[in-house]
């Protein structure tokens, strides 16, 4: 069973490669290998450590080796305050209920600094996984994310959650 923990300086890499390997091997199921490599193309680990420094919650569920399974980033910050940003679990891990357990450890977090309400934009794979944690589907986001070839389309799911 995995246990869930804070983000630490040194998760960093493992979390770029898990999700990495997330978008590259698991979001197949769901979208072509364009928009795979696309989205992959816009990851970068910076984003998380911007987050980290300015005092983001960022989960981490690990083995019993403390390696790096799956994780979530809440944003707290005065304008995106209760932004589910991130669920991400390495393809060898899926469904095991992590990302589950994430997003209740996460709203538990979320409940403790007074937030009020959780959004997220999931991607088609997460999005039975957010509604089966109570959020409700606002409406499908259509995209483009920028490319070598060009704009690739691809698409996402606004979804919610308040917090009573």
């Amino acid at each position: 069973m995995a246990a869930i923990r804070p983000y630490r300086p040194h998760d960093a890499e493992v979390i770029a490669a898990l999700t990495l390997a997330a978008i590259r091997i698991t979001a197949l199921r769901a979208y072509s290998p364009a928009q795979v490599e696309a989205w992959a193309g816009r990851y970068n680990v910076q984003r998380l450590l911007d987050g980290a420094a300015k005092g983001d919650v960022i989960l981490v569920a690990v083995d019993a080796d403390d390696r790096a399974l799956a994780y979530t980033v809440l944003e707290t910050g005065l304008e995106s305050g209760g932004h589910i940003d991130m669920l991400y679990c390495h393809p060898a891990h899926t469904g095991q209920g992590l990302a589950l357990a994430l997003l209740a450890a996460a709203e538990a977090a979320a409940r403790a600094e007074g937030v009020t309400h959780l959004f997220t934009q999931a991607s088609e794979l997460a999005r039975p996984v957010f509604a089966r944690a109570g959020y409700d589907l606002r409406h499908r986001r259509d995209f483009a994310i920028p490319a070598e070839a060009g704009e690739i389309a691809i698409h996402n799911y606004a979804m919610a959650k308040r917090l009573d």
